[in-house]
């Protein structure tokens, strides 16, 4: 399935959910009213301490880009912390992003999505793609990887050019497989940039 059929089969998606499919700005998807247990059962784990436990789990952390919809708009772009490999026949990878996300919808309009891995040194870089609403690439060297042509970053240790394989739901976010159609490394000397108890760091070799 090439990316059309890709980019096809997430609209489909989109529509089966109410969201809007069209090439141009759209809302994001609705936050689902979820509940960890019924009513009739003990009280739900309290977020801030879900949150503070799973903290010591440290990950690294990606920007997940896509290309712009159409010439002179702008590409797509968020900070992603919650990406991994998943199958290497064939090759698949995975990341998570909350039914709530602007920009979302943009990156399945366009089916397909660059995972950029980033540096210890990107820490200012990976913030400014964590705001809402700002222009995250203002400034950001990029050019086009090689077969979806999704923004790949200047510096990024590696990168990963996928089409979106399938998308599931997981509660208060979706699960999104893509299939990897190119890689590589740009700098693969560079410590990782690394997220633990809500704050950056670095691995010391």
């Amino acid at each position: 399935m090439g990316h059309a059929g890709m980019a096809a089969t997430v609209v489909r998606y989109l529509r089966s959910v109410g969201a809007p499919t069209s090439a141009e700005p759209v809302d994001a998807l609705p936050r689902p009213e979820l509940r960890a247990v019924g009513e009739d059962e003990r009280a739900p784990l309290d977020p801030g301490e879900f949150r503070r436990v799973l903290g010591h789990f440290a990950t690294g952390v990606t920007v997940v880009t896509a290309p712009p919809p159409h010439p002179g708009a702008p590409p797509a772009g968020f900070a992603c912390q919650s990406f991994s490999s998943l199958s290497l026949d064939p090759p698949l990878v995975a990341f998570m992003v909350a039914r709530t996300s602007t920009t979302w919808p943009r990156i399945a309009s366009a089916g397909v999505f660059c995972v950029n891995v980033l540096g210890a040194d990107q820490g200012p870089l990976c913030r400014s793609f964590a705001v809402s609403g700002a222009d995250k690439f203002a400034g950001v060297e990029h050019d086009a990887a090689p077969v979806t042509g999704s923004p790949r970053i200047a510096g990024a240790p590696a990168w990963v050019d996928c089409t979106i394989h399938a998308v599931h739901t997981g509660g208060d976010h979706l699960i999104v497989v893509g299939r990897v159609e190119a890689l590589g490394t740009g700098d693969a000397e560079a410590s990782p940039l690394l997220f633990h108890k809500g704050a950056f760091g670095r691995f010391e070799h």
